[in-house]
């Protein structure tokens, strides 16, 4: 077992098991973009009707790998170790990653969404897992970072704030005249 734990890949996949956003911090296991769909396929299959998986993170075994994975509405997200990788650090770096980006996508925790914040998604990830090494798992940190990473930094601080709740406002309109 190596002394710092190693993340080897981070999925986001739809309810249908295609790919939403997905980093891989291991070319030897997957070294082919078809050894990762295929892997990814796999994934799906073998859990997509966990129902426990909205309610907490679950985990499971295939082939040498430990996944931990969640459920919310039509998104699930994994992370994938070794065997010999303790799942706590896993759960735990799957909570502060979801957890973060509910935070960045203001609760609204769904593929459209996240199909249009796939920038702040993916800025998630690499504050989250650096080479496949755990950097942060605390979703405030990491949702706060990524924030200041996406803001404009020639617009002062009290129009950002601004512009985000006229963002938020017309979310809820949109929102309103769909239903």
């Amino acid at each position: 077992m190596q002394a710092c734990p190693l993340v080897k890949n981070i999925l986001v996949l739809d309810s249908e098991g295609k790919r939403v956003a997905v980093k891989y911090y291991s070319d030897e296991d997957w070294p082919t973009n078809g050894a990762k769909e295929a892997f990814e396929k796999t994934v799906f299959s073998k859990t997509h009707k966990t129902n426990n998986a909205r309610a907490e993170v679950e985990v499971t075994m295939i082939g040498s790998y430990v996944i931990v994975y969640k459920f919310v509405d039509d998104l699930h997200f994994f992370v994938t170790g070794d065997e010999d990788q303790n799942e706590v650090i896993l759960a735990s770096v799957l909570q502060g990653f979801f957890e973060a980006v509910g935070i960045l996508l203001r609760g609204n925790v769904e593929k459209r969404e996240a199909l249009e914040n796939l920038d702040l998604i993916l800025l998630c990830l690499d504050e989250t897992i650096d080479g496949g090494v755990p950097l942060e798992t605390d979703p405030a940190v990491l949702a706060s970072k990524v924030a200041s990473h996406s803001m404009d930094s020639g617009a002062p601080l009290s129009e950002q704030t601004l512009a985000q709740a006229l963002a938020t406002a017309r979310e809820h309109i949109t929102k309103s005249l769909l239903k």
